[in-house]
């Protein structure tokens, strides 16, 4: 689990940072940023995708990558992470969130 932690706090930093660069207005730099914390939150989604044990670390996960996705114009992927999530336990407003994603992505379809 130490390696998920890793992963997803990486990725939470290299979000954040993506966010002050955007102020700054420098969408290329955004773009590089968001695109390596999806992969790091991906990661870690996958490596805890099949362990309905870790809840709600799992889905908040999994939570925290959908949206990393459709800032990354991927969105398949957010599509496909949310479904893994609901597909798991996760609780009620993890899971309210996750809905409200998914109809967001398909209203801009």
């Amino acid at each position: 689990m130490n390696k998920v932690q890793d992963l997803h706090r990486q990725a939470m930093d290299l979000a954040e940072q993506a966010e002050l660069e955007k102020r700054r207005g420098d969408a290329t730099q955004v773009q590089d940023m968001l695109r390596q914390a999806l992969a790091l939150e991906a990661e870690a989604a996958r490596l805890v995708a099949d362990d309905l044990e870790t809840e709600p670390t799992r889905s908040v996960i999994h939570r925290s990558a959908a949206p990393l996705a459709v800032e990354c114009q991927d969105l398949q992927m957010a599509e496909k992470l949310i479904a893994v999530a609901l597909a798991g336990m996760p609780p009620a407003d993890i899971a309210e969130e996750l809905k409200d994603l998914f109809i967001q992505i398909n209203l801009r379809k």
